[in-house]
């Protein structure tokens, strides 16, 4: 029986190459010459080669700027919110899915971060945050272009998005990042305690409690404008005519 079994395994092996001793599953292996490869096919035209950055003309609107110092904090945001790969400079980055394969993705925040210095990706923790100072810092510091319900507004040449699919380290990101027209927040002007907070509460908006009734898409005062003019003011009239025909008759 010892015979056969090992008869067996021989034969696998021929059928097989590699099947006697294949390796344990993980994932992919990863590196930074790989990095560079995908950053000269995807990114290289709008920031340079070896990330240095692109100026055309003496329009700033036409810049990819440098990459060096950003560390993986900034490829780890762009790459997986879909903000990058982006076709125009002039574009305004809009969410989608993520363009690269994690693998890919992994390869390219590696070689970016190799640039030299910059932070890396955080790792937030909503958990230790007060959803109730985390309303208050959001109102402060983010309401003005997202709304206090973090659906997302419209501004001068720009529109904030709303925050749904941001995912904790992400809106973290953004906060230290500033991406687009948004500021950047250093940890002097919101420190990661405080952060912690604002991501614990824009976890909240993704599912409120509406213990007061409708919540109305949670859009504001637009939808309840809305309804005043279109149950209120109608009503009113209704009422208005009705007393003057009674005061005719």
């Amino acid at each position: 029986m010892r015979r056969a079994g090992r008869h067996a395994t021989r034969v696998l092996a021929l059928l097989v190459p590699g099947a006697a001793a294949a390796p344990p599953a993980g994932p992919p292996v990863v590196s930074v010459q790989q990095g560079a490869g995908l950053f000269a096919a995807n990114c290289a035209r709008c920031h340079g080669i070896d990330g240095r950055g692109v100026t055309t003309g003496d329009d700033p609107s036409l810049r990819g700027p440098s990459l060096r110092g950003v560390g993986g904090l900034a490829a780890d945001f762009y790459l997986r919110t879909g903000y990058m790969p982006l076709g125009d400079a002039r574009d305004q980055p809009v969410r989608s899915h993520q363009r690269l394969g994690e693998p890919q993705v992994r390869a390219l925040i590696g070689y970016v971060a190799s640039l030299g210095g910059g932070p890396a990706p955080p790792t937030p923790d909503p958990a230790a945050g007060s959803v109730a100072e985390g309303r208050d810092l959001f109102t402060l510091h983010c309401s003005g272009c997202h709304q206090v319900v973090a659906e997302g507004g419209v501004m001068t040449g720009a529109k904030a998005p709303p925050l749904k699919r941001a995912t904790p380290r992400q809106i973290a990101e953004a906060v230290r990042i500033g991406p687009y027209v948004m500021p950047k927040f250093s940890k002097q002007d919101i420190s990661d305690s405080e952060l912690n907070s604002i991501v614990a509460y824009v976890q909240y908006t993704k599912d409120p409690r509406d213990d007061g009734g409708w919540g109305i898409s949670h859009l504001g005062p637009f939808p309840e404008g809305i309804i005043t003019w279109l149950l209120a003011i109608p009503l009113l009239i209704g009422v208005c005519l009705a007393i003057g025909r009674r005061v005719s008759s």
